[in-house]
């Protein structure tokens, strides 16, 4: 009985000894206590962050004003890039430093709509490049902001220039609806491949819009198709599957 009772009270005292569990509720609510609800960053802080934005943004910049490929060049959506990464580098300085306007900053962000259409599918990269930067650089990470910034410029700038053997035409020919069958076999003997585009029949004459591919720039063909006294004229244009340029 006596051995018993020790056992009894020894293990009593173990669990009178042993420290009350942490829940993963006391982890997080310790942790929002020690943040700082009102930080700041010094001054060089601040002044380093966005020179460091400044100078990647105006390399996205110039990329972008080399590298493109539309049919009319915007001034105003490139300088907006630029804009883009150092406001981008001020709000998630904001939100780093102060907890109660990160908070806020997330529901005055959610209700901001862009409508404004892109044109350029590769528009949207520079844009997502733009706000990577800012957010690299407004949370200190600089040298992650300037070797990804290098990179990216290097794949985009060689993506871009690298020219296919064979580029896409529209060729538009316009003649006659009682020549059409001699006017088809003769686009036939000269064109390699074809497809129709559209095909417009006003007043007997016919507007025919075929797409064309033509290895090397290689644009004999026109004359030899115009050359058929049936076809009125030919028109051969550039074509990259949306516009026309």
């Amino acid at each position: 009985m006596f051995f018993r009772g020790n056992l009894r009270s020894t293990g009593l005292g173990r669990i009178n000894k042993m420290e009350p569990t942490t829940s993963y509720k006391d982890i997080i609510k310790q942790s929002f206590m020690d943040l700082n609800p009102s930080g700041s960053l010094a001054v060089a802080d601040i002044g380093l962050s966005l020179i460091a934005t400044l100078f990647i943004s105006l390399g996205i910049f110039w990329i972008y004003k080399k590298t493109f490929r539309g049919v009319l060049y915007t001034h105003s959506f490139n300088v907006s890039l630029v804009m883009i990464s150092l406001v981008t580098a001020l709000v998630i300085m904001t939100i780093s430093t102060n907890l109660i306007l990160s908070l806020g900053m997330v529901g005055a962000l959610s209700i901001v709509r862009f409508r404004t259409a892109v044109k350029d599918p590769l528009d949207i990269v520079f844009m997502f490049w733009a706000i990577a930067v800012g957010i690299a650089n407004g949370a200190m990470q600089f040298q992650l902001s300037l070797a990804g910034s290098i990179f990216i410029a290097l794949i985009i700038y060689l993506l871009t220039n690298v020219k296919s053997q064979v580029n896409p035409y529209l060729l538009v020919v316009h003649y006659e609806i009682n020549d059409e069958n001699e006017v088809l076999a003769s686009l036939k003997d000269h064109l390699k491949s074809e497809k129709l585009k559209s095909k417009t029949v006003s007043s007997g004459i016919v507007e025919l819009t075929l797409e064309v591919r033509v290895e090397k720039d290689d644009t004999k063909f026109v004359e030899k198709i115009s050359q058929n006294t049936k076809v009125q004229d030919v028109i051969l244009v550039s074509y990259d599957g949306d516009y026309v340029s």
